[in-house]
């Protein structure tokens, strides 16, 4: 059998952990070959070495059926192995050409020749149905179409292998059904993909095979078509995994969370949340539902004082807070998870163990007289990594260090573990494997159990359903509708995030 890739018994260590024990992975010619695991399990790691960024302390590397040594990513695209990272590597302030030819640059006469290029990155770009203007810059567009420009850069190198981590991690579910009609393309071309995931949805729906890994331990290859969802989790976690979510009724009591005729600018100072009408109460999860845009984001900012409100009135346990700072905020009572974990979730140069007293290091027994203990704080950042399973060599390790799932892992212990009286979960468990997101779902049940307020934005529709006691939709910067979950369904929900109206899909 003619393989594309083949990688025999790669070994790969760090201090104090072997993330890929032997494992053994090859690709078919043509094909999307699905590499699933758990956060951590080592699945960007193999990739990594595929692409030259790490050296493997053992094992073997063919490229069509000859051996070969990948020192450095310049390498990987020579051999036609192109990576789009799952945090892009793209430089803000360049247009979409600029970023593409970087490092590869055509000269005409010592001249950066940008015409030529941008003309060739238009052509590939209608090719593969990947519609990029090739002069607007980066900050100006959509993750989406960041994400498109890294696809570009690996075609424009003229990439026949191609890696994706983690793809749908950041996008829409609209841009999701794009990427995989993209991928389609790709492959339909001749073109090979490997797709780093943990969504089982996605592997079932575009994959031909999938190697799973589970703690650095290759597990082994199956058939896609030959398998199902639960037997893929299972694999993955080591044990059955439960999709459903258990709960009882939501008893609820006082309102915790009182939003009135809030108003929210962006940057441009055009409303994107207006005069919107909220209650969340003690003892329930209510949940948002929308296509992302329609003022989630900013709305969230509003309530926990990260962006300005223009006016209206938030209220929390029945005191106004709409124009204290965060810091004032988050002691009345409010946890945040926020929906980007780099931006507002983590310092990402501290240790794990710092990021998880990042809301409570300077209250005792933390700090006394403005010094800090940092005896308690790696103590109680123990007790938390043991709880919330973050997979790290340590409670000293760099944030930066860990998985995207696992740093995911330490902030929502952070703010859980709090027990507010409020907690906003934004996006809470994006990235997460289905075991992770098993945890994190009983988390949530067991604070709205206590008695906590429960504010939880999500797009994942499936998520937003099991979890909430009511669904308020977002639509254009506005409640449209409150429904009950028990009562609606997926198709209902989508015709109302999308304007539809509530008398026409039947929901009271």
């Amino acid at each position: 059998m003619e393989y594309v890739i083949e990688m025999n018994n790669i070994r790969k260590e760090f201090p104090g952990i072997v993330a890929n024990d032997n494992i053994t992975l090859q690709v078919k010619k043509g094909e999307i070959h699905a590499l699933l695991g758990e956060n951590g399990a080592g699945k960007s790691t193999l990739m990594n070495v595929l692409f030259g960024l790490y050296q493997p302390e053992k094992g073997e590397i063919k490229v069509k059926g000859q051996p070969v040594k990948i020192t450095d990513p310049n390498v990987a695209n020579r051999l036609g192995i192109g990576m789009v990272h799952q945090h892009f590597m793209l430089v803000h302030n360049f247009t979409v050409t600029e970023n593409i030819i970087l490092g590869s640059e055509p000269t005409k006469g010592g001249k950066i020749n940008i015409k030529d290029a941008a003309k060739k990155v238009e052509e590939l770009s209608k090719r593969y149905g990947l519609s990029v203007d090739p002069y607007a810059k980066i900050e100006d567009i959509s993750v989406g179409m960041q994400q498109r420009v890294e696809i570009l850069k690996t075609l424009y190198r003229g990439a026949e292998i191609l890696i994706f981590d983690e793809p749908t991690a950041v996008l829409t579910p609209q841009e999701i059904k794009e990427l995989i009609q993209i991928m389609g393309k790709l492959v339909a071309e001749g073109k090979s993909i490997i797709l780093i995931t943990h969504k089982l949805k996605e592997i079932m729906e575009v994959c031909d095979r999938c190697t799973v890994i589970r703690k650095g331990k290759g597990i082994g290859t199956v058939e896609v078509s030959e398998t199902d969802p639960d037997q893929l989790a299972a694999l993955m976690v080591g044990r059955e995994v439960h999709f459903k979510v258990d709960k009882q009724e939501a008893q609820p009591t006082d309102v915790v969370l009182e939003v009135k005729d809030l108003v929210v600018i962006d940057s441009r100072n055009i409303p994107v949340v207006e005069e919107l009408n909220l209650e969340v109460k003690a003892g329930e999860i209510l949940g948002i539902a929308g296509v992302d845009g329609n003022g989630q984001t900013e709305l969230i900012e509003g309530i926990t004082g990260l962006r300005k409100i223009k006016s209206g009135s938030v209220k929390i346990n029945g005191k106004e807070t709409a124009h204290l700072s965060t810091r004032k905020i988050t002691e009345t009572g409010v946890g945040h998870i926020p929906e980007d974990r780099h931006k507002h979730g983590l310092v990402l140069d501290y240790t794990i163990g710092e990021n998880m007293v990042l809301q409570t290091y300077y209250q005792k027994p933390y700090s006394n007289s403005g010094v800090l203990n940092y005896n308690k704080i790696y103590e109680k950042a123990k007790s938390l990594i043991e709880e919330y399973d973050v997979r790290t060599p340590s409670e000293f390790t760099p944030a930066r260090a860990l998985s995207g799932g696992n740093q995911q892992k330490g902030i929502i212990a952070r703010e859980v573990d709090r027990s507010p009286s409020l907690l906003i979960a934004s996006q809470p468990t994006r990235g997460l494997d289905v075991g992770a997101i098993e945890f994190i779902h009983s988390k949530l049940i067991e604070e709205r159990d206590k008695g906590r307020a429960v504010l939880l934005v999500s797009f994942e529709l499936d998520e937003v359903m099991n979890l909430s006691d009511r669904i308020a939709v977002i639509y254009e910067g506005k409640i449209v509708a409150i429904v009950d979950p028990k009562e609606t369904t997926e198709q209902e929900l989508g015709l109302l995030m999308a304007g539809g109206k509530k008398e026409s899909v039947g929901v009271s």
